[in-house]
């Protein structure tokens, strides 16, 4: 028989384990399942919007808030995927990679979101070898070397700005006229501008990249700059959005938007009785740490809410 639950959590990022704390805290029997904990927050190096820290990173925030909720003793934490998801009576059935089956009487989706790709010529190709989705990440390989990041959002400017910590030049390149982050990213591009280290490439695309056996030498553009369509790039980091990893929940009939994200009200419940989603996956129009751990704590305890109604106390 598959370990049976109160609360099943798939995802290991913010949202889910502030979930998971607060359902530690109202003594729900839980289980938390991620391929990778932390998620994409561990992307970034500096936080300085999380109320009553200055500054820190997101490692070390996704790994207090692990922490805390794995001090409580019904909370359990698994490292698998789940491959599948579907409904089980009044309940749920997971089964994961690793050939592993569990029952949850309640279910959260915390999948977060993945890449959004160029889908040009070249991208697969020199994806690793010059074309990068993760500054923080990748970033230190270019010291001295020349690179650009693709998008115009506080995301792409972020990483224009962190790049310049390695990078000798940062290309900004944008479809549009104007790159458009928060006032303060913005402070922060024009001064690197000034100094030279950042250069903005507006109402331009990539079409294609070129390289040799090893590495990209080239980003093609859609028009010329300075005299030529083609960029001569040591790498390009490609900040474009996000696609929703929302697939499970669909599979369970939990309704999306047309971009694919799972479609929420105030207390993170779906349109299936029973299932919630936080954080990236959810259709909330504000994306940050924050609100992704504000939607898990309320998921957590709109199911604590859903089993006592239903006369199921948790454990």
């Amino acid at each position: 028989m598959p370990e049976s639950y109160d609360l099943l959590i798939i995802g290991g990022g913010v949202s889910g384990f502030s979930a998971a704390m607060y359902a530690g805290r109202l003594k729900m029997k839980m289980l938390v399942i991620a391929a990778v904990r932390g998620g994409t927050i561990i992307t970034t190096n500096d936080i300085a919007n999380w109320p009553g820290i200055k500054q820190t990173d997101g490692t070390t925030l996704a790994k207090n808030i692990e922490e805390h909720a794995l001090e409580y003793g019904s909370v359990k934490a698994l490292d698998d995927k789940v491959v599948e998801a579907e409904k089980a009576g009044e309940g749920f059935r997971l089964k994961t990679e690793g050939g592993k089956e569990f029952e949850g009487r309640t279910l959260l989706f915390a999948t977060g979101t993945e890449w959004r790709k160029l889908k040009v010529e070249g991208e697969e190709k020199y994806s690793g070898n010059g074309v990068h989705y993760c500054a923080l990440c990748d970033g230190y390989a270019y010291k001295d070397k020349v690179v650009g990041v693709v998008g115009g959002s506080d995301s792409a400017a972020k990483e224009a700005v962190l790049l310049t910590q390695w990078a000798k030049k940062v290309y900004i390149i944008y479809r549009r006229e104007e790159i458009h982050p928060e006032p303060v990213n913005m402070t922060r591009v024009k001064n690197k501008i000034e100094e030279d280290k950042i250069e903005v490439i507006s109402n331009a695309n990539v079409t294609e990249i070129k390289g040799g056996e090893r590495s990209m030498t080239h980003a093609v553009l859609d028009r010329e700059y300075n005299g030529s369509k083609e960029l001569e790039l040591d790498g390009l980091f490609v900040e474009i959005g996000h696609i929703p990893n929302s697939e499970l929940a669909k599979g369970i009939g939990v309704e999306t938007d047309e971009k694919g994200y799972i479609i929420i009200n105030r207390a993170s419940e779906t349109n299936v009785e029973g299932a919630y989603a936080a954080g990236d996956v959810s259709n909330t129009g504000f994306k940050q740490a924050i609100t992704g751990a504000s939607e898990g704590v309320h998921a957590a305890y709109s199911a604590y809410e859903y089993l006592k109604g239903k006369e199921v106390r948790p454990a």
